[in-house]
């Protein structure tokens, strides 16, 4: 008797689809669990809060009786999160079903609203794992675009309250790829950086920022007899555009520059439609003078962008550095 062929792949969708919605189910009715533990734990201690320490023991009262029945669930620590997580989140239908538990004590760790409000209108937007939100809150989203933007257009962009209209609204300097896993001290060409991008694509698109699709590597283009090789293109669906990478893992140069210019020149007269945006150049460089960017690109220009590129995430300290450095800059170029 025959079989058809697809009823197998069918029913393991069936299941695979099921359990996806009945662990989401699940996460959610905890997750409302832990707000609900919360918020008991909130209005009791606003009873006794003329009693001094009542909170801390009232916790841990409340561990002792709870996490030999309940387990590890109920520690001090844990007790101590689910009421700080009705504290930061005091009103029950701002929570979103789309988020886990475990991304919700991610963002438990950041420390200002406007922040929070970013990271969960991505998280969503994006669909984003927790290991993709604390890799996005460990590299400062946030405040390496706000170097360039202000704040209202970030967290309006991530809202999708508006469209980006700016390729600094969504490109990133510097840009963090330790996913790579290049070593700094280590002597390497651009093709062996461009391999490695290649490799971890994934983790590169998640990088660059919202609608980036992949397009091509090495991309021949031929002028009146000439050969050049574009190193990267992409396509980004919400700026409508092509976007081209040029690696360098020297540093940045005008040369560098002006050759980056050509490229998105050819696509704009050549590759681009004509309901698309201006042609998006990024050069891609380990070190940069912003000085020589200011002086060799025209006033005002949107569609040339030279950023930086790390091999490390930042620690705390090196961010505050970069930002004040950033903020410095902005001051001065403003007298």
């Amino acid at each position: 008797m025959l079989v058809s062929q697809s009823i197998v792949p069918d029913i393991k969708a069936i299941i695979a689809i099921s359990r996806d919605k009945a662990i989401r189910v699940v996460d959610n009715e905890r997750t409302l669990m832990y707000w609900n533990i919360g918020k008991r734990i909130f209005e009791e201690e606003q009873s006794g809060k003329d009693r001094a320490d009542y909170g801390t023991y009232l916790i841990k009262f409340l561990s002792e009786q709870l996490q030999p029945e309940y387990g590890s669930g109920y520690s001090i620590r844990q007790i101590n999160l689910y009421r700080q997580f009705y504290r930061v989140f005091p009103i029950v239908h701002t929570l979103y079903a789309q988020l886990s538990w475990s991304q919700y004590k991610l963002l438990l760790s950041v420390d200002n609203q406007e922040k929070r409000e970013f990271y969960i209108a991505e998280t969503v937007k994006n669909n984003w794992t927790v290991r993709q939100l604390e890799r996005q809150i460990d590299s400062a989203l946030y405040e390496r675009l706000l170097i360039s933007n202000d704040k209202e257009s970030v967290l309006a962009v991530a809202k999708k309250e508006k469209l980006p209209s700016d390729a600094k609204e969504i490109i990133k300097d510097p840009m963090y790829l330790e996913f790579l896993n290049l070593k700094r001290e280590s002597s390497y060409y651009e093709k062996d950086l461009e391999q490695a991008i290649i490799t971890h694509l994934q983790d590169f698109l998640l990088e660059m920022g919202n609608g980036f699709s992949f397009v091509a590597r090495q991309k021949r283009i031929h002028i009146e007899g000439d050969e050049f090789f574009v190193d990267l293109v992409f396509y980004n669906r919400l700026l409508q555009c092509f976007v081209i990478i040029e690696i360098k893992t020297t540093k940045l140069t005008h040369q560098d520059l002006g050759q980056l210019q050509m490229y998105v020149n050819y696509y704009d007269r050549i590759e681009k439609l004509q309901h698309e945006n201006q042609t998006i150049g990024i050069l891609l460089c380990a070190n940069k003078n912003d000085g020589v960017v200011k002086f060799t690109l025209p006033e005002n220009t949107k569609n040339i962008v030279a950023s930086q590129y790390k091999l490390y995430l930042p620690t705390e300290q090196q961010l505050l550095e970069e930002i004040n450095k950033e903020l410095e800059s902005f001051s001065n170029d403003g007298k």
